[in-house]
């Protein structure tokens, strides 16, 4: 079924300029994604002679991050464990209004219209160096014995796909959940014990370099999460930094 939308957009023009909601009607099918939706939209833009929306979206199946939109006020939109390229039209009704805007986190500054620039993510990442383990050839996989409940707990944390949902759902703009599921999932096994705590440490300083907020334990950020990271991580970030910092390391 075809549906009448009005699409309440943010447009900015680059970082030093100052932005607008702009209001566009378009028609689109309810079996579209939102990123489908918004070609459909920057192509009649097009065709009236204007400056398409710029967003960015790269694998469009959930799992590269990239397509970070806030949809009538909530990351990736209204559904629960959802990016915003799994995201479905047929979730809006005929007429509606559906605002769309940026990421608003100081450590996210919108480059133009939808962008923001994320690379204070990456910087955390690689704060937390690599690990020093020679590994040789590929080994077996059955060969370092690892708990059943560290390798779930260990995959679950690495999930995350870096798309900074949780930043944008946080009052505070805080990294807290990110930050805790890079520093966990590699905490959790063997491989990543070496450089445990010097990692919790330099990722920890990194992130509050950056200029990320404080967490205040509110929980918008794992309701937002669209790959669903649980707060436990940053419990466990919390008790490896505290650990690294009182022994010395």
């Amino acid at each position: 079924m075809d549906m009448n939308l009005n699409i309440k957009v943010w447009r900015q023009k680059n970082n030093t300029s100052k932005g607008q909601f702009e209001t566009y009607p378009v028609k689109a099918n309810e079996h579209m994604s939102f990123l489908e939706m918004l070609d459909v939209l920057n192509e009649d833009l097009v065709n009236q002679k204007k400056e398409p929306i710029a967003f960015e979206h790269d694998c469009r199946e959930g799992i590269c991050g990239t397509c970070s939109l806030v949809i009538d006020g909530q990351p990736h939109g209204p559904n629960s464990g959802t990016t915003t390229c799994q995201l479905h039209m047929r979730f809006f009704k005929d007429g509606q209004t559906i605002v769309v805007e940026p990421y608003r986190a100081k450590a996210f500054p919108v480059l133009k219209d939808l962008v923001v620039d994320r690379a204070s993510f990456d910087r955390i990442i690689q704060a937390g160096g690599y690990i020093s383990v020679n590994a040789g050839q590929a080994p077996d996989g059955n060969s370092l014995p690892i708990g059943k409940d560290y390798a779930e707990r260990s995959f679950e944390a690495a999930a995350c796909i870096g798309c900074g949902a949780c930043v944008a759902a946080c009052p505070n703009g805080s990294a807290m959940l990110f930050t805790s599921a890079k520093i966990t999932h590699l905490g959790l096994l063997p491989q990543g014990e070496v450089e445990a705590d010097r990692r919790a440490q330099a990722m920890v300083a990194q992130m509050d370099k950056e200029g990320f907020g404080f967490c205040s334990n509110i929980g918008a950020c794992e309701a937002e999460c669209p790959k669903e990271i649980k707060l436990d991580n940053i419990a466990f970030m919390n008790r490896s930094y505290y650990k690294a910092v009182f022994s010395g390391e």
